[in-house]
């Protein structure tokens, strides 16, 4: 439920020491093909943006944009934590198979366009997290969803809104593309997600110009959307394009030329695989839009939802959960589906100022129908969500940054079994 926090302060305002976990790195910094993480010293936050935002005067209508290709071709294109970790993959792998889980960060909405402030403050909390003594508590990822710079999509944006804000974030970020990071404004020449492929989808891990001196590498994603393959977890990842509302992944029955049905064929090939491959773990589906909010300032998707469902349907499996952004809050629901219960998260808290609103004061849990409950929601705090699965269950948390690092007690938990989909 809503709360008063005190008023946001900084983690790192100082160096801070040397967490007891291996260096953000892949493999040795300047060593080509594999990645770096982060900067080998902690540095103190930054006070201001290198490039102002100046294309607030372009925001107005959006029309849909295409959804580039995947690299390959492939109709589920997959990309393994393995990879991810380049030649630090096979151990990598091997030490969280030994743990026996996997824990891993997601938030969406960390970009900003009045400074990094609050960008930092959910970094720096993000950060804490890897000065764990147990390192099977150390998370191996953030999975970001999406608007990682605002207004739109362009690459000038990336140093101050991405790359300074998690210079000192010594993991793997993975993003699918929120709605600001594939917008144009008129007359742009540069195509949509351009500057999103440049920094998460290439081919190999590279230095990307946009980072400046910083060694951060580009991702090597696969596209657009794609299947995160991890231990113990497989991400789906969706686009759900360039809208303020609705989300939108599929051309609709003809009702619009633009989009095709490739991300549904994604989706409903990546579930089929997880039934063929009788794969026990923890299924999330992650897309920008999310299918519910409460948010005074979005709406839910529900053609979007309806298509989703109809993946789900075909392939005969349905996700353990969903997670979204877009909307500047935190929102937690329960949705039923015959005898599933599947919890939807919206964590759009991840920076961007400032936060919304709901549309009224509700006492949670809130009924909407025999199939829908709000939960819990946040409407006060920056933070990002915390997520531990092991053989059994999927435990998601969500920590609000203002706790400081010395702080590991979330403040909303939801727990699922894998083999049951029951919520607790």
């Amino acid at each position: 439920m809503p709360r008063n926090p005190p008023k946001p302060t900084s983690n790192r305002t100082k160096k801070r020491p040397k967490a007891p976990h291996p260096p953000g790195v892949g493999g040795t910094i300047g060593q080509p093909g594999q990645p770096v993480f982060a900067q080998p010293e902690p540095s103190p936050d930054p006070t201001g943006f290198k490039d102002p935002i100046t294309d607030q005067k372009f925001q107005g209508i959006r029309k849909l944009e295409p959804v580039p290709q995947p690299r390959g071709g492939a109709v589920e294109p997959v990309l393994t934590l393995a990879q991810v970790y380049g030649s630090a993959g096979a151990a990598k792998i091997a030490a969280i198979q030994k743990a026996g889980r996997i824990v891993f960060h997601s938030v969406g909405d960390t970009g900003s366009v009045v400074g990094p402030a609050t960008q930092s403050l959910v970094a720096d909390k993000m950060v804490t997290d890897f000065n764990e003594a147990n390192l099977a508590d150390v998370p191996s990822f953030l999975f970001h969803l999406g608007d990682v710079v605002y207004f739109f999509g362009e690459a000038t944006y990336y140093y101050d809104q991405f790359y300074a804000p998690y210079r000192d974030y010594p993991a793997p970020i993975l993003a699918i593309a929120g709605n600001h990071d594939g917008v144009v404004y008129p007359k742009d020449p540069a195509p949509t997600l351009a500057a999103f492929l440049e920094n998460f989808c290439t081919a190999a891990p590279v230095p990307s110009p946009d980072a400046g001196n910083l060694l951060r590498t580009t991702m090597v994603q696969p596209g657009a959307y794609f299947t995160l393959d991890a231990p113990f977890v497989r991400v789906l990842g969706l686009y759900s394009n360039v809208l303020e509302d609705p989300g939108v992944i599929l051309g609709e029955n003809g009702q619009n030329t633009v989009l095709d049905g490739r991300q549904i064929a994604f989706l409903t090939a990546a579930l089929k695989r997880v039934k063929s491959e009788k794969f026990t773990g923890a299924v999330i589906i992650a897309v920008h839009h999310p299918p519910f909010t409460g948010g005074k300032e979005h709406g839910g998707s529900p053609l979007m939802l309806a298509d989703i469902d109809s993946a789900c349907t075909a392939a005969g499996v349905w996700p353990h959960a969903v997670f979204s952004g877009h909307a500047h809050n935190y929102q937690r629901y329960t949705r039923t589906v015959n005898t599933l219960q599947i919890p939807f998260l919206v964590a759009g808290c991840g920076g961007h100022s400032p936060l919304s609103a709901m549309r009224a004061t509700f006492r949670t849990p809130f009924k909407i129908d025999n199939t829908l409950t709000l939960e819990s929601y946040d409407t006060t705090d920056y933070g990002y969500l915390r997520v531990i699965v092991d053989a059994t269950t999927m435990r998601i948390e969500f920590h609000p940054q203002h706790d400081g690092g010395t702080t590991k007690t979330p403040n909303d938990v939801v727990t699922v079994a894998l083999a049951t989909h029951a919520v607790s």
